[in-house]
């Protein structure tokens, strides 16, 4: 995670990142169980789904929607939640009695690299993009998003 350039400073960006690493953690765990035959993968999977779909949700609702407004970095948004679709799509369409691991692994993948395209891309230029009362209308949504 970024930690080099004080965008964690930024309340949201602080909770975003704090979020990506328990993502990140869980998806990890969820791995794991695949690998070692699946067993207890669907409930990694049902837990990595729990830390992501509220966290996504903050992330569109708050951050982007800013982003978007703003402008500059409107392109990079539309990517990032084209990313977020086809994440949520792999993982959230998941069949528990035929399960596709293989295709869970290669989302992981696009997880992994998704958070570090926000953590050391968006949410440095975040910080840059915004003004100051952007980020004050965002702060209140993030907050109440827990």
């Amino acid at each position: 995670m970024c930690n080099y350039c004080g965008c964690r400073e930024f309340p949201l960006i602080g909770r975003l990142s704090a979020e990506h690493e328990a993502i990140a953690n869980a998806a990890g765990r969820l791995r794991t169980a695949v690998r070692a035959g699946g067993a207890d993968a669907a409930a990694a999977l049902d837990a990595l789904l729990a830390l992501l779909m509220p966290h996504t949700a903050a992330e569109e609702d708050g951050l982007f929607a800013e982003l978007r407004a703003e402008g500059s970095l409107a392109e990079a948004v539309a990517k990032l939640c084209t990313e977020h679709d086809d994440i949520h799509g792999v993982l959230g369409g998941v069949d528990r009695a035929d399960p596709d691991w293989p295709g869970v692994l290669a989302a992981l993948d696009r997880l992994h690299r998704h958070i570090d395209n926000e953590e050391h891309g968006l949410f440095p230029a975040a910080v840059i993009a915004l003004p100051f009362p952007a980020w004050n209308r965002i702060t209140p949504t993030a907050e109440t998003a827990r």
